[in-house]
């Protein structure tokens, strides 16, 4: 088995992954977009994403979700565990300037102003502490993990630097090929994404059937089309597997007042949901 991720190797990503699929092959890409675009090309890769933080929110990959729409086949809760690194020797009086994901830096904005570092924005953890390990300089630290500094060759400086212990990010696991579980005693999510027809009051109208059937809505986001900031679609995750009688139910409703309506996926939810 085969799983892109983006970033590179030591990324969070890249740590997901391995708790997941520790026996699979496991490839980086510079890109969301790149990671999306060779598993809809290939039916044999799958892709592990991050879609959103505990602490910072939504990652921003709602806009390929909507672009690919592959199907979702898990979701994955993962610790993050943030650490400044430096090269061999350094100290944190010799770190002026931090480098890391935008993500990475506000997640420890505490320890930054704490320190008086000066925030340096790179498109990803793991990428920031291979570049200071290559630059070579004392005044740089990176905020990443500690397979990073592993793979690196960095010391870490100082460990678990998050605002928020507790810290985690959900990822999802994704495909091009539909795979759907049988409907068991466990407990699902079903996600998907849909359009309203432009009317007045067409979001209150749609999501009615949701409650007058019991049906939890765990997650609802709205995006806007493309070049335009008056048509919307909506990503949404519900309680429930899709051949379940309520959810059923509230998806029929759901469709009368619909454009345009796609199921993303129906997949165990992780245990995670219950700590």
């Amino acid at each position: 088995m085969k799983i892109l991720f983006q970033g590179s190797l030591g990324a969070y990503s890249h740590l997901a992954a391995l708790e997941v699929y520790a026996d699979a092959e496991i490839i980086p890409c510079k890109t969301f977009d790149e990671c999306f675009s060779k598993a809809q090309q290939d039916e044999k890769l799958k892709i592990i994403i991050p879609e959103s933080n505990k602490t910072t929110g939504n990652i921003g990959i709602e806009y390929l979700i909507f672009k690919y729409r592959l199907n979702i086949y898990a979701e994955h809760f993962h610790k993050i565990e943030h650490n400044l690194l430096g090269i061999p020797g350094a100290k944190i009086k010799d770190i002026k300037n931090v480098l890391s994901h935008a993500q990475g830096l506000s997640q420890c904005s505490d320890y930054i102003k704490k320190n008086n570092l000066i925030e340096i924005v790179r498109t990803d953890t793991a990428g920031s502490a291979e570049f200071i390990s290559k630059n070579n300089k004392i005044s740089e630290g990176a905020i990443a993990s500690k397979l990073s500094a592993k793979i690196y060759k960095l010391e870490i400086i100082a460990s678990n630097i998050e605002n928020e212990k507790g810290n985690t990010t959900r990822f999802l696991i994704m495909g091009k090929s539909i795979h759907q579980p049988e409907l068991e005693k466990k407990k699902y999510i079903t996600s998907f994404l849909f359009k309203l027809k432009s009317k007045p009051a067409a979001l209150y109208q749609s999501l009615g059937g949701f409650a007058i059937n019991g049906v939890n809505l765990t997650k609802l986001q709205s995006y806007p089309q493309k070049n335009s900031f008056t048509s919307y679609f909506f990503l949404c995750d519900v309680d429930g597997h899709i051949e379940e009688p309520k959810v059923q139910k509230s998806l029929e409703e759901l469709g009368l007042h619909c454009e345009d309506f796609h199921v993303l996926g129906v997949f165990e939810a992780d245990n995670f949901r219950e700590k």
